[in-house]
């Protein structure tokens, strides 16, 4: 992987990332494939249609279907999906941490239940690197000790130190894998921002045989804490990322959510919201979001939004897309996808072009200003 800075902006950033399989202009909003394929989409949505350049893949569920070796045996990801660009594959420890009382935390690793079938499985840092070289990602994130908010200090110190000795076993045997992919550490502490500190801290200092980590993350937020809370931890986090790799905000979030996380310099961004809320009838627009099951869009001829250049809004009404949503047609969820996903895309694509210009400040006021 290759990470250049192409522009810096206050402490927004615009950078290029360049795997094997595609060049990653940021910041960018990764489309969540977590079965490995977007909800209602396929890979020739994500790339003739949307022009992603990475997609996200979920390690738990591949894992335990179909199975990371039956997908190693038809080539990884990118063969099995037909999609050609980046992945990034998580670690699977939030879905463990979502199971509840179906999952068993140690030092050593998570225990969990299958949600399918009930069946044991048991992820340590070094199983869940053999799951991601089996899927050929190619930026594979850690196993991390993931804790709900708010939580004990005792708890939180607990988390950061579990996390950092599962990175550092992770590291270990990446490298002696061969350092074929990308691997990314994910920094823990909660909304304590000296936790934070000592999280980054301890993580960037880890090498092995000379060889540390191509990225880092920033974990554990958006799990019940306000959303001025995150906005502040994000800003004490990222003064100790490196300058000189990629920073990446997991599972985050709302339009709004991105542009401040972006403002306080993080490249990278993750959600399942554009395609869930999409399902649910909630579409995203330049000036805020529009309920499309709402009786009064049943004879609106207009698109989604009269700014977009999306697939959906050159094509279709509002009024058609809320006859297909109230007729629960398979087709609105395709249609509802493509323009929520647009949307997030082209914002991180126009919040870049203003960083490269110097007028991102200008950019996030306009922004507020249409939504309003």
């Amino acid at each position: 992987m290759k990470f250049t800075i192409d522009a810096v902006d206050n402490k927004a950033r615009a950078c290029t990332i360049k795997t094997d399989h595609s060049e990653i202009k940021t910041p960018i909003f990764m489309p969540v494939g977590t079965v490995g394929a977007v909800k209602s989409l396929d890979a020739i949505d994500m790339t003739e249609i949307l022009d992603a350049p990475i997609i996200l893949g979920n390690t738990y569920h591949l894992y335990l279907r179909p199975g990371d070796e039956v997908i190693a045996k038809l080539g990884g990801l990118h063969k099995f999906t037909g999609y050609n660009r980046s992945f990034l594959t998580d670690s699977g420890g939030f879905q463990a941490f979502s199971l509840g009382d179906n999952v068993k935390f140690s030092d050593e690793g998570i225990e969990f239940k299958s949600h399918i079938d009930g069946s044991k499985h048991f992820f340590t840092p070094e199983k869940v690197i053999d799951i991601e070289y089996n899927l050929n990602s190619d930026i594979m994130m850690v196993l991390d000790d993931l804790i709900p908010l708010p939580n004990t200090r005792e708890r939180i110190k607990k988390s950061i130190q579990r996390t950092t000795e599962w990175a550092y076993r992770s590291l270990v045997h990446h490298v002696k894998k061969g350092k074929k992919n990308n691997l990314f550490a994910i920094i823990q502490g909660g909304i304590d921002f000296e936790m934070r500190k000592i999280s980054a801290q301890s993580l960037v200092k880890l090498e092995y045989e000379g060889y540390g980590f191509d990225g880092f993350a920033i974990g554990g937020l958006s799990v019940g804490e306000e959303n001025q809370a995150m906005y502040d931890t994000i800003e004490a986090t990222t003064p100790y990322m490196p300058q000189d790799k990629p920073r990446y905000l997991m599972g985050v979030g709302t339009p709004e959510d991105i542009i401040e996380a972006i403002d306080r310099g993080v490249d990278m961004f993750d959600c399942v919201m554009p395609t869930r809320n999409a399902r649910n009838g909630h579409l995203f627009t330049s000036f805020g979001v529009l309920k499309i099951k709402n009786a009064k869009y049943k004879l609106d001829d207009r698109p989604i939004d009269e700014e977009c250049s999306c697939y959906t809004c050159r094509n279709f009404s509002r009024a058609y897309l809320n006859h297909l949503y109230k007729a629960k047609e398979m087709t609105y969820a395709r249609l509802a996808s493509i323009h929520n996903l647009h949307y997030y895309l082209t914002l991180v694509k126009e919040a870049r072009e203003a960083i490269l210009k110097g007028k991102f400040k200008e950019f996030k006021k306009e922004f507020y200003s249409k939504r309003s």
